[in-house]
């Protein structure tokens, strides 16, 4: 087994996924209560007490909810940069484990190499992941990456730099401009921070990001972190259809808010 993964669960109510590979199970976001989590983990033969670490893109509650009934479980690292890890922290009524990195750095965690990255959202310091495990040329562990990439305004170069070489890549596509535009339910200027450089990709953005990298290494994408009233599955599949007669290689998965998807493997 060189990795495996899935999605727990995507969209405005709750962000989480699992990677688990030879040594290491950790989880991306913990937007949802522990109790949540700990239901989304048993559905795919999984647990908490299995789990090892986390890794945080940002404070947002979508994406960290569930921080303060992981301390139940303190056996759980928890990885944010110093910004995010602050704000968290002031909501917590109890002090986890932080692991605090340098935002654009790369370490090692067991048997996984993460490489965080800068993305432009509305957040203290949010960021995008990159995690591989394994090395080029090993005919048993081969080198196989996944980048994990939501809440972001627009992608700048370096976005496209840490998505190239992923054998999967996880991006939002939040949200349909014509919907966004016509939804009653949202106020203008909450249309426009959606809309804006440091709020989300709409399915438009997310295309145009991976038609122009349109890496031959991937072999799968999650189309994530759908909005519930502005976006739609027919809406990015129609946005998408067109890519997809590049990227004949690559697998396309479309998340909808509140599902959760099988295991993906990557041998």
């Amino acid at each position: 087994m060189a990795m495996r993964f899935c999605i727990l669960g995507s969209g405005s109510s709750g962000n989480a996924a699992l990677l688990v590979t030879e040594n290491t199970r950790v989880l991306v976001d913990a937007g949802f209560s522990a109790r949540r989590l700990s239901t989304l983990l048993a559905a795919v033969g999984e647990s908490l007490d299995r789990v090892d670490a986390v890794f945080l893109t940002h404070e947002h509650g979508d994406h960290a909810a569930g921080i303060e009934g992981l301390k139940k479980f303190p056996h759980i690292r928890l990885f944010a940069n110093a910004a995010t890890a602050r704000a968290v922290q002031n909501g917590l009524g109890h002090k986890p484990d932080w692991q605090i990195f340098q935002t654009g750095t790369r370490f090692v965690f067991r048997d996984l190499l993460v490489e965080s990255f800068a993305v432009p959202h509305d957040a203290q310091d949010p960021v995008g992941f990159r995690f591989t495990t394994g090395a080029d040329g090993d005919l048993f562990a081969p080198r196989r990456s996944l980048a994990w990439l939501t809440d972001l305004g627009h992608a700048p170069l370096n976005v496209h730099d840490c998505i190239r070489d992923c054998e999967v890549v996880v991006v939002e596509a939040n949200h349909c401009p014509e919907l966004l535009k016509n939804d009653t339910r949202r106020p203008w200027s909450t249309k426009q921070r959606i809309a804006g450089r440091h709020g989300h990709l709409s399915n438009h953005a997310a295309r145009e990001l991976l038609a122009t990298v349109a890496s031959p290494r991937w072999r799968r994408i999650y189309l994530t972190h759908l909005s519930r009233d502005c976006n739609s599955r027919a809406a990015v599949e129609l946005a998408f259809a067109g890519i997809r007669g590049v990227l004949t290689s690559c697998e396309f998965s479309v998340v909808e808010p509140g599902e959760s998807t099988p295991f993906y493997e990557l041998e």
